[in-house]
């Protein structure tokens, strides 16, 4: 077990009253020493919590003064302090397995860890589950969870996760739902394997084994050039209309069923299949926004100006299954901070991205979005409909990826480049935040080492208006 280390303290906070400093290793709390991030607020929220600290080789004890339920004013270095359950599943589809060599080891860890989806959104397929796990949960009031169900057949989703415990690991969703825990499912339709017949079987199953779930959100495989499962391929447009029919027809099931939606069509499938989205009220709530789900019917609403429920977020975290309150609870996945730099309204403007640098409004030609494939086609919809010819939206080949990997948060940063060499000079280029994490693209490299200066907007319609009217004005 690892202790955790304060990596940030708030000034003022109960936590720097009590002397506690950036680099302090949490050996215990009230005596206790927590397993992760979890039981470590648990702790923390009661009045007056000890700590013992270790400090350049020296042991100490501090007492933060507070009352039960203030928070402490932390955030430590790790969510889970013994060690990450990782996944023994060996799906031909894991994204893990179709990433490129030499990238930071992060990105190679595959956990099926129910504490990550709890705090952070992560998806577990429940096969290393126990009943202390269930316990847990239960008494602790650890929702909403994130289920992969992939198929509610036996042998088929077994065949689908290369796992023979995947036939029968559901029955902890079972479970889950009979104590009220909340959880929302991901399908992860692969052509010729759990789409056409076997989806309906899916959400026949769901429908009559599993109703009391939240959301279930149907998203497609993703292949990377460095895919080495023959059998994976993209779907076609033809097989993306077939999806989108599919989940129409259940809508209508569950509505008549249940009385809501229940299942979604991840975007992407609408973009290929060159089907308008549904509008923004047929998401009831957005709830897996962060799955792409709903993603582009609430960007092009609030493009429009109208309010969605992710409106001028900047450190967007997913809408839900992530503890929002939980103080000390690292930033990591779609918590991650990200290069954000709020667009000035006083004719300056953020140069790469960094902290403090300052460049003028002094622009001579259009406002170029640098964006993913699938981002730009929405992008140019939600332009066009407000008139705004003066902006060019550039769509980034993923090359570093290849395959149909066409999304925004999946750029990296040499692909930026040759999109930002391309341009000419004079030009302002906005690219969104979604491309960073802690400041790096997915290839380690960072805004300072792109050729030229870009400003980073946050990822939704709101602060993309926000940050066309300030060139608009400054013109």
């Amino acid at each position: 077990m690892s202790l955790p280390q304060v990596v940030a303290v708030v000034p003022g906070s109960p936590a720097a009253l009590a002397g506690i400093i950036v680099g302090d290793e949490i050996a215990a709390v009230n005596g206790v020493v927590p397993r992760d991030v979890i039981e470590y607020r648990l702790l923390t929220d009661e009045a007056d919590p000890e700590f013992d600290l270790r400090r350049g080789g020296l042991d100490l004890t501090v007492t933060a003064p507070k009352e039960a339920g203030i928070a402490l004013g932390v955030e430590v270095s790790s969510a889970v302090f013994d060690r990450v359950r990782t996944c023994d599943n060996h799906c031909e589809f894991c994204f893990i397995y179709q990433l490129p060599p030499n990238l930071r080891k992060s990105l190679y860890v595959k956990d099926d860890d129910y504490r990550l989806s709890f705090l952070y959104g992560n998806f577990t397929t429940l096969t290393r589950f126990t009943e202390a796990d269930l316990e847990r949960v239960v008494t602790e009031g650890l929702g909403p969870l994130y289920v992969s169900i992939h198929a509610t057949d036996p042998d088929l989703r077994a065949r689908m996760l290369r796992n023979r415990r995947g036939a029968t690991s559901l029955r902890w969703l079972r479970a889950l739902l009979d104590h009220g825990v909340e959880v929302h499912g991901q399908i992860v339709v692969c052509p010729e394997l759990n789409d056409g017949e076997a989806l309906d079987d899916t959400l026949a199953g769901i429908m009559d084994r599993f109703p009391e779930m939240a959301t279930v959100a149907a998203v497609p495989l993703g292949v990377s050039r460095y895919s080495k499962e023959a059998a994976l391929r993209p779907h076609t447009a033809a097989e993306a209309r077939a999806v989108c029919a599919t989940i129409d027809r259940w809508q209508d099931a569950f509505l008549a069923g249940i009385g809501r939606r229940m299942v979604f069509a991840a975007d992407e499938y609408y973009l290929l299949a060159a089907r308008p989205f549904p509008e923004a009220e047929e998401y009831e709530g957005f709830t897996q926004h962060e799955n792409g789900v709903g993603m582009a019917s609430a960007f092009l609403a609030e493009l429009a100006g109208q309010s969605t429920p992710f409106s001028g977020e900047q450190d967007r975290a997913p809408a839900s299954g992530f503890f929002a309150s939980v103080d000390g609870a690292p930033a990591e996945g779609y918590r991650a901070p990200r290069a954000l730099i709020p667009v000035q309204s006083d004719q300056t403007a953020p140069a790469c991205g960094a902290p403090g640098v300052q460049t003028p409004l002094s622009y001579s030609g259009p406002t170029v979005i640098l964006t993913g494939e699938y981002g730009a086609e929405v992008l140019r919809t939600g332009l066009a409909d407000l008139g705004r010819d003066d902006v060019v939206v550039e769509a980034v080949e993923n090359r570093f990826f290849g395959g149909n990997i066409a999304v925004s948060g999946l750029l990296a940063g040499e692909d930026v480049a040759r999109s930002l060499q391309a341009q000419p000079d004079g030009v302002r280029v906005l690219l969104p935040d979604a491309c960073l994490s802690n400041g790096k693209f997915l290839d380690g490299s960072s805004l300072t080492e792109l050729p030229r200066p870009v400003d980073v907007v946050p990822t939704d319609g709101t602060s993309l208006r926000v940050a066309l009217d300030v060139v608009s004005r400054a013109a």
